[in-house]
Parts: structure tokens; sequence; C-alpha cells
């Protein structure tokens, strides 16, 4: 496996843990956590960078970096929801959008049709990457100065609502997107199981 594929399967790895030590009642696993999640999203940006440098692009890993992308963002809202730091209705959404997607270019590696990652995608994933950071940095760290604390500001309830229902919208948007430019792979997807149907009944 090449290098930038162990990378990707490191970020899966990290993803739970870095769930188990935000969700710990310890302050230090709390901030550690922004940590292992900063090195996880590295990742992301350094296999990216090796494939294409380096020609090691392959069809695993083009399926396989948006996945660990999804599963590590999705690992954060989640954590997020069962604090009660965002909206679970919210969270909800983001993850079945993200498992049609996910179903969608898993039959399209199927049928030898990767669904290439757009602009719009990227941009989502950007947008959700620095909301998780602003949320994560903010939650962990002791931002008291001068008997002034920070904290209650950055997480005021009504910014990060309107903020993660931008991003949720945002989630969606891309989603439509994804199903519009592939349709005719869904079309395929529909055709072959109204054959199969007719055929077992």
């Amino acid at each position: 496996m090449a290098l930038p594929n162990h990378l990707t399967v490191l970020r899966i790895i990290l993803s739970p843990i870095f769930v188990v030590l935000f969700l710990s009642e310890n302050v230090f696993f709390k901030q550690l956590s922004l940590l292992v999640y900063v090195i996880a999203a590295l990742t992301d940006w350094y296999d990216g960078w090796i494939a294409r440098k380096f020609g090691r692009v392959t069809p695993w890993g083009r399926f396989m970096d948006p996945l660990a992308d999804k599963i590590l963002t999705s690992s954060a809202f989640i954590s997020f929801a069962s604090l009660g730091l965002v909206e679970t209705w919210m969270v909800v959404t983001i993850v079945i959008r993200d498992i049609l997607i996910t179903l969608l270019r898993s039959y399209a590696e199927l049928k030898n049709k990767p669904v290439i990652t757009t602009k719009g995608a990227k941009a989502k994933t950007f947008i959700q990457m620095s909301f998780i950071y602003y949320l994560l940095f903010a939650y962990v760290t002791d931002l008291s100065f001068k008997g002034v604390n920070f904290k209650l500001s950055l997480l005021n309830p009504t910014l990060i609502y309107w903020v993660m229902l931008f991003v949720t919208l945002i989630t969606l948007w891309t989603g439509v997107a994804y199903l519009y430019d592939n349709w005719k792979i869904i079309k395929t997807f529909y055709v072959a199981a109204g054959k199969r149907a007719s055929e077992s009944a």
C-alpha cells in the first residue's frame, strides 16, 4: 500500500481516538483531542500532496480519501452534538448526506465511473474544517485574560447556531450538486434494481 493510502487509513484510525479524548471528563485529554484532530486533518493535506506530486493516485485512494474526510468531520460533529454545542438535526442531516454520497461513490467505482471531487465539495470540506477548528479551539482551551472569559463570547449559542446552519446548507447544496452531476449513474442503478426485481418476481 502506498504512503498516501497509509495516511488515509491513519486518519480513519485517529477519528475514534479523537472522539474518546474529546468526550473525556479529563481537561488534558480534551486539549489533547485538539492536537489529534489537527494531526488527522494534516494527513489529508499531506497524502493528497504526495499522491499528486509523485503520481501515486490510485482508485482505492480516490474513494477512501474523501471517505476518511467524512468520517473525521462526522466524528467531530457528532461529538459536538452529544455535548449540546450544535443542533442534533443539523448533524443528522450532514451525516445522512455523507452516507448517500458515499453510496453513490461506491456504486460509481463498481461501474468504473469514479466520482471526481468537485471544487464545491472541496470548498465545503474547507468550511467544515474551519468551523470545527474554531469550535474545538474555543471549547478545549482556556481563553481567559486578565479576568475576562472570552470563551463565553466565542461559544455564543446564537453565533454557533447560525454558523452551523450555514455549514449544513453548504453541505446539502454540494450533495444535491453531486446527485445532479451524476444523475446518469444513479439512473443506471435504478434500471439495474428494476431488472433484478422483475426477474425475482
